[in-house]
């Protein structure tokens, strides 16, 4: 290897490691700050109380409902959606014909869309058309069509990713494409899925525009899927923007919303792990 080429890669490597410790740094800067800030509020009542005085006092527990449902609803439509049209995508079609060059086309354009008209869509669409008003039901329904195009995505990547030689070796056993699709190619592309589906918890959670126009702002806690209720991130923009004095549970709030990423992303990380560990002693066998 020629001096250049050595001095390329490690001009290389640095841009790599410079990149990922601006990313972690930046993400430790946000989280020591909403630590100093709303720390203090965190507490067992704060979790399990509902909110009074607008928020400036009591807990958030009706918010953490409603967020739940809502993301239940949306991963409940959006998971077999998005599995399916992606293995379409993946299986059924080539990437030159038109039918999947528009339905991909289709996606990139709904991704970039901003997430206020997503919410002006499910008000007219869901809300309004459908008759199920400002509900969680609305909300979760919304945010299904605003995750389907990371889901979709990134499981069809994951299809894609499965060697040919799978799919070659299916058809010589004479296996037909259902089954080669439900116990071969699924398990092999789960990495993708589960991707795809942390992105898509990801957006929802964090969602806030759209749900003004869906699920509505009451925080109390809600009797069904029918009832209207206030995710956690409309909480912590209301306790930030409307609230006078409500900075230090907004800071609580969005500790909390972190926290529960962090979770969901560890426990579908022990998840997949734990499927293909059980796929892999299944082929062993």
């Amino acid at each position: 290897m020629t001096e250049n080429a050595r001095l390329a890669d490690r001009l290389l490597a640095g841009a790599v490691w410079l990149a990922a410790t601006a990313v972690t740094g930046v993400f430790l800067w946000l989280l020591t700050d909403l630590l100093r800030e709303g720390s203090a509020a965190l507490s067992v009542s704060f979790l399990v109380d509902e909110p009074r005085d607008a928020g400036r006092a009591g807990g958030i527990a009706p918010i953490l409902v409603s967020t739940l449902l809502i993301l239940g609803v949306c991963l409940a439509v959006a998971l077999p959606l998005s599995l399916a049209c992606a293995a379409y995508l993946a299986e059924y079609t080539r990437r030159e014909e038109r039918a999947g060059r528009t339905v991909r086309v289709s996606l990139e354009v709904l991704a970039g869309m901003p997430s206020i008209v997503f919410g002006l869509f499910g008000n007219a669409l869901f809300c309004i058309t459908l008759g199920l008003g400002f509900s969680i039901l609305s909300g979760g329904l919304t945010l299904a069509c605003m995750a389907l195009p990371l889901m979709i995505r990134a499981t069809e990547e994951g299809f894609r990713a499965v060697p040919g030689d799978y799919r070659s070796g299916a058809a010589a056993l004479g296996l037909s494409r259902w089954t080669t699709l439900t116990h071969i190619l699924l398990p092999a592309a789960l990495p993708g899925l589960m991707v795809g589906t942390v992105l898509g918890i990801g957006r929802a959670l964090a969602e806030t525009a759209a749900l003004i126009f869906t699920s509505g702002y009451v925080d109390r806690l809600p009797d069904s899927l029918m009832d209207s209720g206030r995710a956690l991130s409309i909480h912590i923009y209301d306790l930030a923007m409307n609230v006078p004095g409500g900075e230090r549970n907004a800071y609580a709030a969005a500790l909390v919303l972190i926290a529960l990423l962090l979770v969901i992303n560890v426990l579908a990380s022990r998840a997949t792990l734990g499927l293909l560990r059980r796929g892999y002693a299944g082929a062993g066998a």
